[in-house]
């Protein structure tokens, strides 16, 4: 198989396994069998491999274990999350140029109208666009391992319509084009925050 193949073949079952476990085709606790997906995905087990792999880094699995995240889980990732794009919304009311904020403001464009599969996208492009603007590839680097759990909280709030979702958003940029970026760091984390909120909200009431 040519590289590109193998990075298809292995994006295309990263996705697919990634997918069964944010909506519970694959349960907390449960152990992945290389073999035997493999075989269900039509693929051989080395891109099966290195989605387990790359899965683990990002928290949804662990000793080839789905992870069931506890409440307090949640609050540590968030914790993390909250410190570092809230410095990284900082950086960008320093850094930021016009046409990054432009972008910025369609992202907050097409969450207002969208469908809800655009909505997700807009979401994460707004946060990707701010944690760049950190010019820390450290950073950058921590929050991509976080994707697969922040793709979680993201589905459920953009799904279950959070309120002031977006007006959070608009503020934030906000602050970034007034250069306040005190603001900016913390209008970030209560936004984070509040999805926190949330989401845990929505996890006790479908208990």
């Amino acid at each position: 198989m040519s590289k590109q193949g193998f990075q298809a073949a292995y994006l295309h079952c990263y996705e697919l396994i990634r997918d069964r476990i944010l909506n519970g085709e694959l349960p907390g606790g449960m152990k992945l069998v290389e073999e035997r997906l493999a075989e269900e995905l039509g693929v051989s087990r080395t891109p099966v491999r290195e989605s387990i792999r790359k899965l683990e880094q990002e928290g949804l699995i662990k000793n080839k274990r789905v992870v069931n995240p506890s409440d307090e889980d949640l609050r540590h990732i968030f914790q993390v999350r909250m410190l570092l794009e809230g410095f990284a919304a900082r950086c960008a009311a320093f850094y930021m140029d016009e046409a990054t904020l432009e972008q910025l403001q369609e992202c907050i464009a097409v969450a207002r109208s969208g469908s809800v599969s655009e909505t997700m996208e807009a979401n994460k492009m707004f946060h990707d666009i701010i944690v760049q603007s950190s010019r820390n590839p450290e950073l950058v680097l921590i929050i991509d391992r976080m994707q697969s759990i922040i793709y979680l909280f993201r589905r459920a709030v953009v799904h279950h319509k959070r309120p002031f979702l977006i007006d959070e958003h608009q503020q934030i940029v906000d602050a970034i084009r007034a250069h306040d970026a005190e603001e900016a760091e913390r209008l970030m984390k209560s936004h984070l925050q509040a999805d926190l909120d949330f989401y845990l909200h929505l996890s006790r009431s479908s208990i």
